[in-house]
């Protein structure tokens, strides 16, 4: 099996499957209904925009972190996935994005995290039915 280092038991594996078929419903909305415009200071949205930045800037961050801590290569494929998608969005805020390309590369990226998640959380219910199977 498998050594996870941080994705490393069914209850992380459930949490981390729910938090990646969210976001990838919410990159599916804006791709439906949203066109970003560039971020800039001058604008009347500034600090709306400020507060993605910020939180975009956090959420790629941690994901980064979380991929240099994963130890074998489905959890890394897994951050790497959520970390692309997350710097997509960071970019999509930065640079604008009126035709919806990084919206579109977020939703298949989430949408192999949340293929990827789904195996990581059968592997570890696999685990767990061997073991209560070993018990009795």
């Amino acid at each position: 099996m498998d050594r996870f280092a941080i994705i490393n038991n069914r209850k992380r594996a459930i949490i981390a499957l729910v938090h990646s078929v969210f976001f990838m419903g919410v990159a599916g909305v804006q791709l439906a209904i949203s066109r970003a415009e560039p971020f800039s200071v001058r604008s009347q949205k500034v600090v709306g925009g400020a507060i993605l930045l910020t939180i975009y800037v956090i959420v790629t961050t941690v994901l980064l972190v979380l991929l240099r801590f994963s130890r074998c290569t489905r959890e890394r494929l897994y951050f790497a996935l959520c970390a692309a998608s997350a710097a997509f969005g960071l970019i999509r805020i930065l640079l604008g994005d009126p035709v919806l390309h990084a919206n579109v590369l977020r939703v298949l990226l989430l949408f192999g995290a949340v293929i990827i998640g789904t195996g990581i959380l059968r592997s570890h219910s696999a685990g767990t039915v061997a073991g209560e199977a070993e018990l009795q």
